[in-house]
């Protein structure tokens, strides 16, 4: 299996410079007290993925405090695929390189896939809509790298719409704009509803829970409406709606979707179940989401899971941990304390300490 063998990073958060080699282990296992810089460790990885990072944090904020006001981060491949991330204080961004060649952000997907779980999505089913709808695009790009610039096209328009509209612009800019606006937001629903269908499958394998759609353009899909026929009609609904509402528009369509899970066994979605079962659906969505990229992609998959245990009791640990060891996919794991990994096998445990990191390799 393909994975990260060396991570060498330098000027991030609070590591003036560490580096990891991960000696064939398909588990990395990173411990360490609060503050000590585990999470940079994943942060780091999830540069080189090619979107936003794992937090959205801007380049200046990833920065080393009182360092630089640059940082760099080079990820050896055991494929002999290398993949460096630098960004220098002053820059408009990062810049990429992969195999020692300059190459844009979004080549990135075509070396390596990165999926990642935070804390923050812990109570991701009962927090807001755009949250989930942002986690779902984010699973859905990886899958589809050219689905974060239809999300980004489509919220430009819609900008550029109700800017027209307050302009009290003529009927051929608008006509022009909710066109453009129908057709791409119609492409942005179709990859989210045939994203979600394979890996509904894939989901099915791991548990008795699927993920539910819900919005316009979804509703329309499920009704058996074609794509052409949909976006046709989402366009008659545009010019009909062209009224603002206290200087703000007021308008259905893929940027008010959202997305659940349903446990068909409890009958029951998932933002009524318990924060620990909550946590278990998004793992295993995770774990379903490696699966299909490996089936569907011929490239190397990381899955980045900052405090995975939390919320989980020890079954729950335990039955994570088996299926993690199975999924096609190297696996970094970031935990407070040693003892609830002290069963995963074929890891390296790595300790952490105010930036530093110390490896040790367990059979």
């Amino acid at each position: 299996m393909d994975m990260l063998s060396i991570l060498t990073f330098t000027n991030f958060r609070n590591h003036e410079s560490s580096r990891i080699n991960t000696a064939g282990k398909k588990n990395i296992i990173i411990t360490g007290p609060n503050g000590s810089g585990k999470t940079a460790i994943l942060e780091a990885i999830s540069m080189i993925s090619g979107n936003g990072g794992m937090r959205g944090a801007t380049m200046p904020e990833l920065a080393q405090i009182n360092g630089t006001g640059g940082f760099s981060v080079h990820a050896e491949m055991n494929n002999e695929t290398t993949l460096s991330v630098s960004y220098a204080d002053g820059d408009s961004g990062r810049k990429l390189r992969i195999d020692n060649d300059s190459a844009p952000l979004s080549a990135a997907p075509k070396s390596v896939r990165i999926i990642w779980l935070t804390p923050k999505e812990d109570r991701l089913f009962a927090e807001s809509v755009s949250d989930r709808r942002s986690f779902l695009d984010r699973l859905v790009a990886g899958f589809d790298p050219v689905h974060s610039g239809r999300v980004a096209r489509m919220s430009k328009l819609l900008s550029e719409r109700t800017f027209a509209i307050k302009s009290n612009a003529d009927d051929n800019w608008l006509n022009t704009i909710e066109k453009q606006l129908s057709e791409i937001s119609a492409s942005v629903a179709a990859a989210r509803v045939a994203y979600v269908a394979q890996l509904n499958h894939f989901l099915d394998l791991e548990t008795n829970a699927h993920i539910v759609l819900s919005g316009w353009f979804e509703s329309k899909f499920a009704n058996g409406q074609n794509c052409i026929d949909t976006e046709k009609e989402y366009l008659d609904y545009l010019k009909s709606n062209r009224q603002l509402v206290s200087e703000k528009m007021i308008i259905d369509g893929a940027h008010k979707s959202d997305f659940s899970m349903f446990r068909n066994d409890l009958d029951m979605n998932a933002d009524m179940l318990s924060a620990g079962q909550q946590k278990k659906l998004l793992m295993l969505m995770i774990i379903a989401n490696a699966k299909l990229l490996n089936a569907r992609t011929n490239v190397p998959v990381i899955i980045l899971l900052d405090e995975a245990a939390s919320h989980l009791d020890e079954i729950s640990r335990t039955d994570l941990f088996n299926r993690l060891d199975s999924t096609p996919a190297q696996i970094w794991i970031t935990g407070a304390e040693l003892d609830i990994f002290k069963n995963i096998k074929n890891a390296l445990f790595v300790s952490c300490a105010d930036g530093s990191a110390c490896c040790k390799v367990e059979i």
